[in-house]
């Protein structure tokens, strides 16, 4: 069975994620993560380590959260604020934001998770 394109899984990922499907998300990025190298490989892996601490989170997996949250930003901060056509200083802040209060002890309701701005 042929893979779909890179460019193709890249926009169906950013979509499931916008939708608040993150396990799907991951499985459409991680796709092209496995054949990506160098800094592509370093944000498509940051990428879903961020969607799946958003579903830990939901989930109530405080402490898979957190860990995932601290890899993910790891390799997210480093790179440029637009990377790969993302606004990516905005999902940054938007991650930290919504993680300051999932991650809080007295667990208030959650935030609606962040979205990704990408012109397509």
């Amino acid at each position: 069975m042929a893979s779909k394109p890179s460019d193709e899984l890249f926009q169906e990922g950013i979509a499931l994620f916008n939708a608040g499907k993150f396990f799907e998300c991951h499985e459409a990025w991680e796709q092209i993560w496995l054949r990506a190298e160098g800094a592509d490989k370093l944000f498509l892996q940051g990428m879903i380590q961020a969607a799946v601490a958003i579903l830990h989170a939901q989930r109530g997996n405080l402490e898979g959260a957190r860990t995932l949250r601290d890899k993910s930003l790891g390799k997210l901060d480093p790179l440029a604020v637009n990377y790969r056509g993302i606004a990516l200083d905005e999902l940054r802040d938007a991650l930290r934001g919504f993680f300051e209060v999932a991650l809080r002890a007295d667990r208030p309701p959650l935030p609606a998770p962040p979205k990704i701005r990408h012109p397509n």
